[in-house]
Order: C-alpha cells, then structure tokens, then sequence
C-alpha cells in the first residue's frame, strides 16, 4: 500500500467497547528529550496529527526511533484503523482497512508484526489480541483465539505478553499469557491501563489498590514477584518508562518525573500548556528519546 497525505509537523472493556461516536477528539504531539545534570528537559515540539486534528488520535507506540504507531479515526469515521507515521518524511501508511475497529497498536518483539487490540463484529463485541504482519502481505491472525476479553496490552518477549485482562463480572486483572499454548494466570485486580518495562526486563504497572491509593509496581515475569515502587501522581496512571529508568507521568498541562534510585520523589519537569496541551494521557518514548504525548482521550 503506497503511503497516502502528508502531515504537517509544525479501552470495564477497552474503556468499555468505544464505537466511533464515543471517541474524544485528541491529537497527538512530539518532543525531543534530553537530561541536563538531574534535570528532563523538551524541546522541539511538533504537532503530528494536524491531518485530523478534529478527529480521534491515540496511543502512539514507536516502531523505531522514525516511525510511529498510532490508532485514528476521523470525525465521521466509523471505526479506527492503524496508521504509521514516518515522522522523517512526513508521511502517513495506512496500516489496517477493516469493518472492525483496531486500537493500542504495538510492534510485535519479532519486528515482523504489529499488534492489536481488535473490537469485533460479533454480538458481545469479542476485544481480542490481533498480530498483522508489517508487509501487510496477508490479513493478520488472533494471538489468542479464546481469549475475549483484552483491553490494554504490553508484550514481555516473543511469547509472553502481559493484558488488561476483563473476566466474568467486569473485573479487571493484569494477567500473563503465552502464546504458545494460550495459557494464562490472573495475578493483581485492579490495575492500570498502561504498561512499560524497566530497564532491568521488570513489566511496570499501575495498582489500583483503592481510588485514593494508586501505586506504580514492578513484576518480574519469571518469578512473578511484585515489588512497589511508588504512589502514582494522584488521579494519573499514563505513564512512560525512560531509557535511564526514569517513569515519567503526565497530569493535566503537567509532565512529573521519578526516577526509583535517583530522587526518590516526584520531579515537576514541564507545563505544556503554551504548546496547547492542558490533557495529557498517553505517552511512548523511543530509544533515542523522542516523546510523543496525546492530549485529550
């Protein structure tokens, strides 16, 4: 599929089953990052999504360090679809084309796929982990085809995948699955919609513990042990882990860092309110520091 426009750089269940005329509009903003002695410091920001600026554009996820992710829809579509942004050439690829509608896309550990979280057409709107190769050369395959309930996802290697796992009665559980024989354990209720993985291999999650008491926690996926790390910015649970370790959460127009050995306390890096971000909610960094930030959604 040839890429098609440029662009202008100047989910109870998948936040329970969005259709298209639920989808907030939001759009979706790049930094450059850098430390200077203690201190995140941005830069450079750029507006991605002026192609649909009055649409829905969300969790963007780097496929390397030039090219980006994201789930969008405009304002009359009728289901999301997955998109690559090259952000060096300014170009977007149309990645899925199908009734169904496809959200939190992610590059499979392989680099052959991509993944998905896909909202289907049946009668109880099956959420299930879709992989779709890169070279588009055929029209994908479930991960898992049991398992109907995924709502937010985060792979830990090229078989285990830690979900946001919905289960009978609309309880929530950060569970671990493997995709070569579909098994999966329940291991924490109650958790975030977002993943990251420390630099140490650890999967780093939100606990929603109560609504007043939200921690951020890491598991090691081989000895399942959870260890704490630190309360979450209240209200937040968007987050990125940084190359150094750092966690860096947005709340509002605000950017907080923290880093789990150095500080020990909530840093208040930035306020992106003059680049016109007052709502902040998902975020994805690359490995040489690009931070791409929605605002909205």
């Amino acid at each position: 599929m040839k890429k098609i426009l440029s662009f202008s750089i100047t989910l109870g269940l998948f936040a329970a089953s969005l259709i298209a005329q639920d989808l907030p509009g939001c759009n979706i903003y790049l930094f450059k990052t850098a430390m200077q002695d203690t201190t995140l410091t941005l830069s450079d920001p750029q507006f991605l999504t002026v192609f649909n600026k009055g649409g829905y554009n969300n969790q963007p996820a780097f496929l390397n360090n030039n090219e980006l992710l994201i789930a969008s829809a405009g304002p009359r579509d009728n289901q999301t679809d997955i998109y690559l942004l090259d952000l060096q050439a300014k170009t977007r690829m149309r990645m899925t084309r199908t009734a169904e509608s496809e959200f939190s896309p992610k590059p499979t550990p392989d680099n052959l796929y991509f993944s998905v979280v896909r909202v289907e057409a049946d009668a109880d709107r099956s959420q299930r982990l879709w992989q779709y190769p890169l070279d588009r050369q055929d029209e994908g395959k479930p991960s898992f085809r049991f398992l109907r309930g995924v709502g937010y996802y985060h792979w830990l290697d090229k078989f285990k995948v830690a979900l946001f796992n919905v289960t009978s009665g609309n309880s929530n559980y950060l569970s671990m699955a493997d995709t070569r024989d579909a098994a999966i354990a329940n291991l924490s209720p109650n958790v975030g919609r977002c993943f990251g993985t420390s630099p140490n291999g650890k999967l780093v999650f939100v606990h929603k513990i109560n609504d007043e008491n939200w921690v951020i926690k890491a598991l090691d996926k081989n000895s399942l042990e959870t260890t704490e790390i630190t309360k979450t910015i209240p209200g937040a649970e968007d987050f990125v882990v940084m190359k150094d370790g750092a966690i860096v959460m947005g709340k509002g127009s605000r950017l907080y860092r923290y880093h789990p050995v150095k500080g020990k306390k909530w840093q208040d890096v930035a306020d992106l309110k003059k680049q016109g971000i007052t709502s902040i909610t998902r975020m994805a960094v690359s490995s040489d520091g690009k931070l791409a930030i929605v605002n909205g959604g």
